[in-house]
């Protein structure tokens, strides 16, 4: 949520800002400003709406300046406005702030400045800290970082800050707890951003702060020290990611370039694993995590996540049950960091999220590990606070994802807990070496099959076309159909705004069914062999009441083609491996309704990329 960038160098800093906020655009945002020093003083442009309405002011009216602080706000404490906007300057305007996250004390420490005769200009609470920043900054008598690091110890909750003192024209100060933030050194200076993307342009060579951790930037150098100020050393991390890969390339939108890379970002999660051994036979092999005794042994696997990563959890369940007959739990982060869960020293906890950086998923995670659990990541993010503070780490090679609907990422996701499922499922004796050939086999044709889904998104586009204004969408399906379901559910509502449900179609009959009418739409995921006739019968359940009904199914099946208004059909695969490519007509017919409603399919609103406040 909102998105953070800093710039420190020779060429002017407003035109990189703009740029580099443009690339952090996906995070989510209602307002946008920045900050610049031009000489002596601080200048602020900031305001409600698009980074485009900002760019245009700037270009009417520059501001001049080679170092700047740059912000796009998702609205927490006060509405969306140009007053509650970032950057936040204190009464004079000798220092200005730009925050990610959430103060929870701020409401007693802007009592505390009351009492001392601030006045306040906006409803957030990001003000407080610029005031209390200025507060030590005169009590120190000008030490800009000790003021910082005294106002850090004051703070209860999360924050990635980025910092300006005209004073101290020569730096940034940026600093973290449970919000990300990451630097890199350019040619032409030194940056600061929340996310990977917005850096790309300048510099793959970065530092990621950890929690608690203060950055002080300069034009050619980044200090990087502890809470108490103490000097830190930290190697770069290069990332291999290119600016390509965050540009969209000719498509429309960044959430259909996604879809279509998929095929490849599959054939790149499965493709380090998949390996051959002396006889030519494919085995998959981990070198990141070892399916040691811990693994073997396991009496259960845990599973963490939150929205569509949780959608891979379940999948994972169906996984890991089937193929490694292991007992899983899945729990929605949130829920599991509050409910008291039960540990047992022979859980295998794993937890998934995209970013890496999911603020529910990272509490879990901790709970997890301070209760004694050794903790797998599966992430698409390189050093991100998940792949750090993780045991060991499974990472998803998708590139880059910036349409908020996350695509991609769920099905390398899915991708790489199939094969952990399937490996456990061979060390524990529950695969036979017949089924793991074919298996291993069924997973390497999948990103072919995908493409060939993909050949077909005219069906889709033209059935989006006739449907995309229904009042409410239900999906449903049975086994690995399931979890497809709800993430098909989730898919559409994000970017559609369609009241979208999923459920077990056996549970149609209890309660669903009195929903349907002829304002419905009913899509059935349909790829479990043995329960085509119960899928067949739900189906004319809510055709019998007028709703217009959709099935994805395997080629060749005809047991839908006289009871639903249409069938969009699949290349077969293993069915526990259906969800790899059942999932994927649902986020073109996502795209295509949210695109027929004239909706932004990559910045839906009040949603953002990566959540990391509560």
């Amino acid at each position: 949520m909102c998105g953070i960038t800093g710039y420190i160098g020779y060429d002017e800093a407003a035109p990189i800002l703009i740029r580099a906020l443009k690339k952090l655009e996906y995070r989510g945002y209602d307002s946008a400003g920045v900050a610049v020093i031009d000489g002596e003083k601080i200048f602020v442009r900031k305001m409600k709406g698009r980074i485009e309405l900002l760019d245009k002011s700037l270009l009417e009216a520059p501001l001049s300046g080679t170092v700047g602080i740059g912000h796009t706000r998702w609205a927490t404490h006060g509405e969306p406005s140009d007053i509650n906007s970032h950057p936040h300057t204190d009464s004079e305007g000798r220092i200005a702030i730009v925050h990610n996250g959430i103060i929870e004390n701020y409401v007693k420490l802007k009592q505390w400045l009351q009492s001392r005769g601030v006045v306040f200009r906006s409803d957030t609470d990001t003000e407080v800290i610029v005031h209390i920043i200025n507060y030590f900054y005169r009590a120190s008598g000008g030490a800009m970082l000790d003021a910082v690091l005294e106002t850090l110890k004051l703070l209860n909750g999360s924050y990635a800050l980025a910092i300006l003192s005209s004073d101290y024209p020569d730096r940034i100060i940026a600093a973290r707890k449970d919000n990300p933030l990451v630097a890199g050194l350019g040619k032409n200076g030194v940056f600061i951003a929340s996310d990977i993307p917005a850096l790309l342009e300048h510099t793959r060579d970065v530092i990621f702060l950890n929690d608690g951790e203060v950055a002080v930037l300069y034009r050619d150098h980044i200090e990087l020290r502890g809470g108490d100020g103490e000097a830190l050393k930290r190697e770069t991390t290069h990332i291999d990611w290119d600016i390509d890969s965050a540009e969209k390339g000719g498509y429309p939108h960044f959430m259909l370039k996604e879809i279509f890379e998929q095929p490849k970002a599959m054939s790149d999660a499965l493709g380090p694993r998949l390996k051959k051994d002396a006889s030519a036979n494919a085995i998959i092999d981990f070198d990141e995590v070892k399916l040691d005794e811990r693994w073997t042994q396991a009496r259960r696997i845990v599973i963490t996540a939150c929205g569509t990563a949780y959608h891979a959890g379940i999948i994972g369940k169906y996984a890991f049950e089937r193929l490694a007959r292991v007992p899983v739990e899945v729990d929605i982060a949130s829920e599991y960091r509050y409910r008291d869960p039960v540990f047992d020293r022979n859980d295998v906890v794993i937890v998934i999220s995209q970013s890496g950086e999911t603020a529910d998923t990272l509490a879990a995670m901790r709970l997890a590990k301070q209760n004694g659990a050794q903790v797998f990541a599966i992430t698409n993010a390189p050093g991100s606070t998940l792949s750090r503070e993780a045991d060991a780490v499974i990472y998803t090679y998708a590139g880059p994802e910036i349409g908020v609907a996350s695509t991609k990422a769920f099905t390398t996701q899915v991708m790489c807990v199939y094969l952990l499922a399937l490996e456990l499922g061979r060390l524990r004796g529950c695969v036979s070496a017949p089924a793991y050939r074919r298996y291993t086999a069924a997973l390497s044709a999948i990103p072919n099959q995908a493409r060939q889904i993909l050949d077909k998104k005219e069906l889709l586009q033209r059935f989006a076309a006739r449907h995309f204004n229904k009042a409410k969408v239900f999906f449903m399906g049975r086994q690995f159909d399931y979890p497809v379901s709800m993430e098909s559910a989730l898919k559409l509502k994000e970017i559609s705004y369609t009241h979208s449900e999923a459920f077990a179609a056996g549970e149609l009959k209890h309660g669903p069914i009195a929903l349907v009418d002829s304002s419905t739409l009913v899509a059935a995921i349909a790829t479990q062999r043995a329960l085509f006739e119960k899928i067949a019968s739900n189906i004319r359940e809510v055709t019998s009441r007028g709703a217009a009904s959709l099935v994805i199914t395997w080629q060749g099946v005809d047991s839908f083609d006289t009871v639903s208004d249409e069938v969009f059909t699949l290349p077969e695969t293993e069915g526990c491996l259906s969800p790899l490519l059942s999932v994927i007509p649902s986020q073109l017919f996502a795209y295509y309704c949210a695109v027929q409603r004239g909706n932004d399919p990559d910045k839906p609103r009040n949603l953002a990329k990566s959540v990391t406040v509560e």
